[in-house]
C-alpha cells in the first residue's frame, strides 16, 4: 500500500487449491470455518483499531494493534466467489464488493449472484457496493493470432493443474468454445475483446472488469504486447461505449 501511494487493492477467496491445509496443519473438513473466521479476522484488521477477537483456528486477540497503518486508513478489500452462493452472501454481510471469478462458462450465467448479491446488501441493509468479474484473457492484432498464440500455454498450464487433480485435457473444441462470443475467455483484436467486455459489464451490472493476464509459459514479449493493447485500446473503447 505504501509504495504503491495507496492504490493497493486484496481479494479474499475460499480458493481452489488444497495443499495449503497440511501445509498449515489444517483439515480439509475446516475449509467453510477457516475461512469465515479468516475474514471475520481481517474486516476488524481493516478497521486499523486495537482488535479484539476470538475464534477457534488461531489464538485470541486482546486490545492488539497492527503496525504499520495505510495511508487511506482501510485496505480495500472484495471477496471473491466462483460458484458458492454462500460466500456472496457473506460478502454482503460484511458489506464489501463482490468480485466474481469467471473461468469457464458463459459470463452471463453469473447473473442470479449479482441478483443474490444486492437482495443480500438490502436485507443486511448494506449500501450498493461494486460488482466486479476476474476473467483469463489476451489480446492480439486478430483473432486468429490471439488464439494460436494463447491455445498452447494456456492448454499446458491447464494441464499441469489438472494433472494433479484428475482433470481430464482440454480440447481446441473446448478452448475454441471458451473464446468464442459466449465464453469465458476474453480472447482477440481490441475491438473483439472490448465488444465482449461491454456485453458482459452491461448484463451483470459491472463496476469493474479485471482481466486475467498470466498464461503460465506465454512469452514475456507477447504478455507486454497484451497488457500494451488492453490499456492503450480495449479500455479506452470500454470506457467510450460505457459512457
Amino acid at each position: 500500500d505504501a509504495v504503491s501511494n495507496g492504490r493497493a487493492e486484496v481479494i479474499l477467496g475460499r480458493g481452489s487449491f488444497t495443499e495449503s491445509f497440511p501445509l498449515f496443519g489444517f483439515e480439509l473438513g475446516q475449509y467453510e470455518e477457516l475461512f469465515e473466521e479468516k475474514l471475520n479476522l481481517f474486516t476488524e484488521l481493516r478497521k486499523e483499531q486495537p482488535v479484539n477477537w476470538a475464534g477457534s483456528t488461531r489464538p485470541a486477540l486482546r486490545g492488539q494493534k497492527v503496525y504499520p497503518p495505510t495511508a487511506s486508513g482501510s485496505l480495500p478489500t472484495w471477496i471473491a466467489v466462483g460458484g458458492t452462493p454462500q460466500s456472496v452472501v457473506r460478502a454482503a454481510h460484511y458489506g464489501l464488493p463482490l468480485m466474481l471469478a469467471i473461468i469457464g462458462g458463459a459470463p452471463l450465467n453469473f447473473a442470479p449472484f449479482v441478483d443474490l448479491y444486492k437482495r443480500a446488501l438490502d436485507q443486511f441493509g448494506q449500501p450498493a457496493l461494486p460488482v466486479g468479474v476476474h476473467p483469463p484473457g489476451y489480446i492480439a492484432a486478430t483473432d486468429e493470432q490471439a488464439r494460436e498464440e494463447m491455445w498452447p500455454h494456456y492448454a499446458q498450464m491447464q494441464e499441469r493443474i489438472g494433472r494433479e487433480r484428475g482433470w481430464g485435457r482440454m480440447s481446441r473444441e473446448q478452448f475454441g468454445a471458451e473464446a468464442g462470443p459466449d465464453g469465458a475467455l476474453f480472447v482477440g483484436p481490441p475491438e473483439t475483446v472490448a465488444a465482449k467486455i461491454v456485453r458482459v459489464a452491461q448484463g451483470l451490472g459491472l463496476s469493474r472488469f479485471d482481466l486475467k493476464y498470466s498464461l503460465g509459459t506465454l512469452p514475456h514479449e507477447q504478455l507486454m504486447t497484451s497488457i500494451g493493447l488492453y490499456g492503450r485500446e480495449v479500455a479506452p473503447a470500454v470506457r467510450e461505449q460505457l459512457g
